[in-house]
C-alpha cells in the first residue's frame, strides 16, 4: 500500500497559488435516454461582452451530468430572455421539453446581476425564476449554482456542478513535481496548495471544505498529518507519533480526524480530537486496519482490515468497539467511500487480477463492477451521491475518471500537464 512507503519529503511552497493548467473534462460514456433541454445564450444588456459564458457553462454541466443533452445554440429558432418573450412552438418543433433562457445587466463596475428562468414548454410555465449578482471573478460559481438549481428542478436531486475536487498532479519534468492542488468540479479555476520534492499522500476535505488534511514526510522524513487552512495557507501537524500517520478522514462535525497510526505496534484505527487533542483508539489486533471513513452520521466508520486473510470492508460501531464484515465479494477489496445517505458502498474491488471500482447497495445486498480500466484507485463520493470520481492509468499515465453510480455516466478527467491522482470531492460549498 502507497500508505506504508518510506519517503523523504519536503514541502518548499504551502500557500495557495493560483495554476493556470485545467483539468480538461472529456465525457466517454453518456445515456441514450438523456433530456434534450435548450440553454438559450443569456441576452447580455450595457456590455457587448462578459468575463465569463454563464449560458454555456450552465450547458456544460448540465451535459456532464449525463441526464441532460443541451441543443446547440446554432439550432436555436428563437432566443427568448424568459417566459414574456418565449415562442413555444419553436422549442416543440424541436422536440425540447425545457428553456433555461435569460439575461445579464452591468453596472460598468465589475458587478453583474443574472437574470434566469427554467420554462416548461408542454405546459408554457415557468418553473424558477431567480436573479442572482456577481463579481467578474465570482461568475463561475455563480453559474454552476444557476446549473445546481436547475438540475434540482428537474430532477430532485441536489446539484454538485457548484463544489470542487482535490487532488495530487505529478509532473516529472519539473524540479518540483509534486503539487497538492483543487480545482472547481469542472476542472476550472485550479489553485496549487502545497507544491513539493516529494509525493503528498491521502488529501482529504474538511465538512465545511476551508481547510484539507494530508500525509508528508516533511523534514525528519517521518510521517506526519498536516491540517491545512485552503483561504490562508496556513497549517499545522495534527499528528506526529512514531510509526505510520496515515489515511485522514473528517468527522462530518469537522471536530475529529480518523486516522491510521502504528505507534503501538500493527496499524490501527483512530480519531483525533482537533480541539483538545485527546486520541482514541478503536481497533486492536495484529492485522493492519486503515483507510477509515466516516458514515454520515458520525457514529461509525467503514475501514480495510486484513483481518480475514486479505483486504476487505469493516464497519466499526464507535460506541460498542465492535466491527462487522460487509464486504464478500472476492478476496480482495479496499479504500472504502460510503455515499451521503449511507446505501452505497464504494470501493477498489480487484477482478481477475484488476483493480476496478464496485459499488455495494448495502440495502439490497447487491454488487456492481462500475469500471473496466483494471488500474482503479482512490475512489471519493460527490456530495449528492450521483458520481464516484477515482485515479486510474491510460496509456502509462495517471489520471482521474469520473462515472455515475448507475454505472451509465463516465468522464475522464486528464491533467493538461503531467498526470494526476489521489481525487477528493468537496462537500457541498
Amino acid at each position: 500500500m502507497r500508505m506504508f512507503r518510506r519517503i523523504g519529503f519536503l514541502l518548499l511552497l504551502s500557500v495557495a497559488t493560483v495554476a493556470n493548467a485545467n483539468l480538461v473534462i472529456e465525457i466517454t460514456q453518456g445515456r441514450d435516454d438523456a433530456m434534450p433541454v435548450a440553454v438559450v445564450p443569456f441576452a447580455l444588456e450595457g456590455m457587448s461582452k462578459m468575463p465569463e459564458n454563464v449560458a454555456q457553462i450552465v450547458s456544460d454541466d448540465l451535459k456532464r451530468s449525463g441526464l441532460f443533452k443541451p441543443v446547440a445554440p446554432g439550432d436555436l429558432l428563437s432566443r427568448p430572455t424568459g417566459k414574456s418573450d418565449a415562442i413555444w412552438r419553436d422549442f416543440r418543433v424541436m422536440k425540447t421539453e425545457y428553456v433555461i433562457a435569460g439575461r445579464v445587466e452591468s453596472d460598468g463596475r465589475d458587478r453583474y446581476k443574472i437574470h434566469y428562468e427554467l420554462l416548461d414548454v408542454n405546459s408554457e410555465s415557468s418553473l424558477l425564476k431567480s436573479s442572482i449578482t456577481a463579481s467578474g471573478e465570482q461568475l463561475r460559481p455563480t453559474a454552476h449554482t444557476i446549473a445546481d438549481e436547475v438540475f434540482e428542478q428537474l430532477t430532485g436531486i441536489r446539484g454538485a456542478f457548484n463544489t470542487r475536487i482535490l487532488y495530487v498532479t505529478v509532473d516529472r519534468s519539473e524540479r518540483r513535481p509534486y503539487r497538492l492542488q483543487h480545482a472547481d468540479a469542472d476542472g476550472h479555476r485550479v489553485k496549487t496548495l502545497v507544491h513539493s520534492d516529494e509525493p503528498i499522500m491521502s488529501p482529504s476535505w474538511s465538512p465545511d471544505a476551508t481547510k484539507v488534511a494530508y500525509v508528508s514526510f516533511e523534514g525528519d522524513g517521518l510521517p506526519k498529518v498536516y491540517v491545512h487552512d485552503v483561504r490562508s495557507g496556513d497549517r499545522r501537524v495534527v499528528s506526529d507519533y512514531p510509526g505510520i500517520n496515515g489515511a485522514p478522514a473528517w468527522a462530518p462535525d469537522g471536530k475529529k480526524l480518523a486516522l491510521t497510526l502504528s505507534k503501538d505496534g500493527s496499524p490501527e484505527i483512530y480519531t483525533l480530537d482537533l480541539i483538545n487533542g485527546e486520541l482514541q483508539r478503536h481497533t486492536h489486533s495484529r492485522f493492519i486496519e486503515t483507510e477509515p471513513r466516516w458514515m454520515e452520521d458520525g457514529k461509525s466508520l467503514v475501514y480495510t482490515s486484513s483481518r480475514s486473510g486479505g483486504p476487505q470492508i469493516y464497519q466499526l460501531n464507535l460506541r460498542s468497539g465492535k466491527s462487522k464484515r460487509l464486504s464478500f465479494n472476492g478476496p480482495y477489496n479496499a479504500r472504502p467511500d460510503i455515499t451521503p445517505d449511507g446505501r452505497h458502498l464504494i470501493y477498489v474491488h480487484r477482478q481477475n487480477g484488476q483493480f476496478k471500482i464496485g459499488v455495494q447497495d448495502l440495502v439490497r445486498d447487491t454488487f456492481n463492477v462500475l469500471t473496466t480500466s483494471g488500474m482503479d484507485e482512490s475512489p471519493s463520493v460527490a456530495p449528492n451521491g450521483t458520481m464516484v470520481i477515482y485515479g486510474t492509468q491510460q496509456r502509462g499515465t495517471g489520471v482521474l475518471e469520473a462515472i455515475s453510480i448507475d454505472g451509465r455516466v463516465k468522464m475522464t478527467l486528464p491533467s493538461a500537464k503531467g498526470e494526476v491522482r489521489e481525487p477528493a470531492w468537496s462537500p457541498f460549498l
